[in-house]
């Protein structure tokens, strides 16, 4: 991996970040690979194991007898890290020892598990690319040949079998043509030498040569056979090279291209802070111009509400300014983009994919904020016009704050209610506040009010369980500092889905398409392929080939009870059914798609087919809507319009079914408004499958919530 020039000098300079070790703040040193993806310098490792082992034994050594001695504990250090390092040791051994701590860079636990350290991969492609960050740092510092005689002479090149550095005299000597030592590989004069071959640390003979999906690490073939990963799905290291180079290339091009669009939202950014700049003061003038009026009873309140009006507009002004400086940061992704470029220069395929896959979800990450652009915060100030129509005897009231204590704002889009309840809220001076409390309530059906329940928290987010089911709740929080209240916020009202939740995943075995189909690892999420294949299909059209669908189920089925889930489809999707299928009617349809009859030409298929007006009654083993292009398009039936514009509506943002297994009902839901759009009756004579179908581009995401299958660590940065 030699540098191609003063380009490749620049570029290595830009990703000095992306080569500190999060736990010392400096350059790594012989990185490792923890379980959780992120790398970490081999001594932080051993640093942090031994901070955690002293703590368990102080804590151990007070809750002991302290007349017994403690010959249990060595003293050396030097001992301990043997013991960390000794492969063998248990933890439920007779000595107990740390192996869990939190990874510095996600703050996870990880748990090295029986073989310590030993059971790391060491980061070598990582490793190199910091070689060279240090070689292009020191620029004019030359790396000597460490066989010359003294004085030494300057390295030309470094033998990567031999561990050495050589001038031209020396590799000559040391490597004469016609013996084996003439075949070894060499390169530029670096100090970073590492082995040929990637081995396994768990079978230290074997090399590597497959790719555990479920783990993501790289396994030899003893661990697929008879170790940890034998009941793990596995892919060879040439399938999973190609598959994550493919994919990092793509996302660094996308990131890429995107330079002018950034660039465009972050001036959309200063326009609207320029916007609320002019609002802010436009609605000083007007709150002045009020108190002016009022003579000498109104001088205290107006210097209130002018506060008010600035540490609103402050904190707006802070939100876009944070919102700007993170767009600024895509721009300055050439650190980030560059240590990718550098990555993909490995031509090792294990050394690769063991560094690219978390590199990869931090690049998936930056692309992911380029597809939806919302401002962080709203310009207009319409809530901080006074109200100068109130009686003289009442104007010393007049006042944004009762107690001098600032309201907290319950943020909207963050708060939502699904099997159970996320609050968020806003509070613009948060460091003034001792703590809050969180008050909800049931609303009845006749809209009366219960009694409120309440929850003190100490932050500013609260999740609240054992929510009925089909109930609208009222939610409102206070501030408290000291005996000091603030007024309670505005209420936020929430309407819980009408059954229990149905937890599941997509199924990626009962007939998953992989061709046509992309299904992710935490089988959340899944996005169809519209590429080659439908190209290959189009040029069969002539004579009667049609586009079929790819059909992907849930892995848990339904056979009693009442059930609610809920899924995101995406805007750009082109078509996407969605709903429930028996399981005879899925088997069907999965053994031969093209000859059984297809639910798009059968009713509640969504779409104007003739045979959708013979029987509304009729009760079909399964039930599926049509979402696309931003569109949801109901089905006909004798209850709706036989107009096609009454039929579609704009796409919800997330969409909801519900199920009611016993009495064979199934009903589809806006989950904004936890509005009903569609229900009809279904044959549930059979085991019930959420049921989904794609066509075209699209993509499919569950909602977060019913994930509740997750993978033991979770895709972050």
């Amino acid at each position: 991996m030699e540098g191609d020039g003063s380009d490749s000098l620049v570029t290595i300079k830009n990703i000095e970040r992306e080569l500190i070790c999060p736990a010392c703040k400096e350059l790594f040193t012989h990185p490792l690979i923890l379980p959780c993806q992120h790398s970490i310098c081999h001594k932080c490792v051993k640093e942090l194991l031994l901070t955690l082992d002293d703590s368990f034994n102080d804590v151990g050594s007070d809750n002991s007898n302290q007349s017994s001695p403690r010959l249990w504990l060595h003293s050396p250090s030097l001992d301990k890290v043997d013991r960390i390092n000794r492969p063998g040791w248990k933890r439920n051994s007779l000595t107990p020892r740390t192996t869990i701590f939190p990874c510095p860079g996600c703050e996870h636990d990880v748990d090295l598990g029986e073989r310590g350290i030993n059971g790391l991969f060491r980061n070598f492609t990582l490793e190199t690319i910091v070689e060279k960050y240090r070689q292009a740092a020191r620029a004019a510092t030359a790396i000597m040949c460490d066989l010359c005689k003294p004085p030494p002479q300057e390295s030309t090149k470094s033998c990567m079998d031999c561990s050495a550095s050589y001038c031209n005299e020396c590799f000559k000597i040391y490597h004469p043509w016609g013996t084996v030592k003439a075949q070894h590989e060499y390169v530029g004069p670096t100090t970073n030498f590492r082995p040929k071959i990637l081995m396994c640390p768990e079978h230290e003979t074997e090399r590597i040569n497959m790719y555990c999906e479920l783990c993501r690490r790289p396994v030899c073939h003893l661990c697929k056979l008879g170790g940890d990963h034998s009941n793990h799905r596995v892919t060879t290291m040439s399938n999973a090279y190609k598959t994550l180079k493919e994919k990092l290339s793509k996302d660094i091009d996308y990131l890429i291209g995107k330079e002018s669009q950034v660039k465009r939202q972050i001036s959309e950014l200063n326009l609207l802070m320029k916007e609320t700049e002019c609002n802010g003061e436009r609605a000083k003038e007007e709150a002045i111009t009020h108190f002016e009026k009022l003579f000498e009873i109104l001088e205290e309140r107006k210097s209130c509400v002018l506060k008010a009006i600035d540490a609103s507009k402050k904190l707006r002004l802070d939100k876009f300014q944070t919102q700007m400086e993170e767009y600024q940061g895509l721009l300055e992704n050439n650190g980030l983009v560059g240590y990718a470029q550098e990555v993909l220069k490995e031509t090792d395929q294990s050394c690769f994919v063991q560094t690219a896959k978390q590199l990869h979800l931090r690049i998936q990450k930056a692309t992911e904020s380029l597809k939806s652009f919302r401002p962080a915060a709203q310009t207009s100030f319409e809530d901080y016009v006074v109200d100068t129509s109130k009686q003289t005897e009442v104007l010393g009231e007049l006042s944004f704050f009762s107690s001098g204590v600032d309201v907290p704002e319950i943020n909207e889009e963050q708060s939502k209610a699904y099997n159970k309840a996320l609050i968020n809220w806003h509070h613009p001076e948060k460091d003034r506040a001792d703590s809050y409390v969180l008050e909800y309530r049931k609303i009845n059906r006749d809209e009366e009010m219960l009694s409120w329940n309440e929850i003190e928290v100490c932050g500013t987010s609260k999740v609240i369980s054992e929510l009925e089911s089909n109930c609208k709740y009222a939610f409102r929080v206070r501030a408290y500092k000291g005996s000091v209240c603030s007024p309670c916020s505005r209420e936020l009202i929430l309407h819980t889905p009408p059954a229990p939740v149905f937890s599941f995943l997509f199924d990626e075995k009962c007939g998953y398409n992989n061709e046509h189909l992309s299904l992710n690892l935490k089988r959340d999420r899944v996005e169809s392929r519209a590429g080659f294949n439908l190209l290959l299909a189009a040029e069969r059209i002539q004579v009667g080939c049609y586009t079929s669908l790819d059909y992907i189920i849930g892995d848990v089925g339904i056979t009693k009870g009442k059930h609610f889930w809920a899924f995101r489809v995406e805007p750009y999707s082109y078509l996407v059914k969605a709903g429930v299928a028996s399981s005879d009617k899925l088997q069907e349809w999965l053994r031969s798609p093209r000859d059984a009859v297809s639910p798009r030409y059968e009713q509640d298929s969504g779409h104007d087919s003739g045979s959708e007006d013979a029987s509304f009654d009729s009760s079909q083993p399964f039930t599926l809507v049509t979402i696309g292009m931003k569109k949801f398009f109901i089905p006909k039936s004798p209850t709706s319009s036989n107009e096609p514009e009454n039929r579609v509506l704009p796409m919800p943002t997330s969409i909801g079914i519900f199920l009611d297994y016993d009495k064979g009902k199934v009903s589809f839901y806006d989950m904004d408004h936890m509005k009903c759009l569609y229900e009809r009756q279904v044959d549930c004579s059979h085991t019930m499958y959420p049921a989904f179908a794609l066509m075209g581009s699209g993509g499919i995401q569950l909602e977060e919530l019913i994930t509740a299958k997750y993978l033991e660590y979770q895709e972050d940065m």
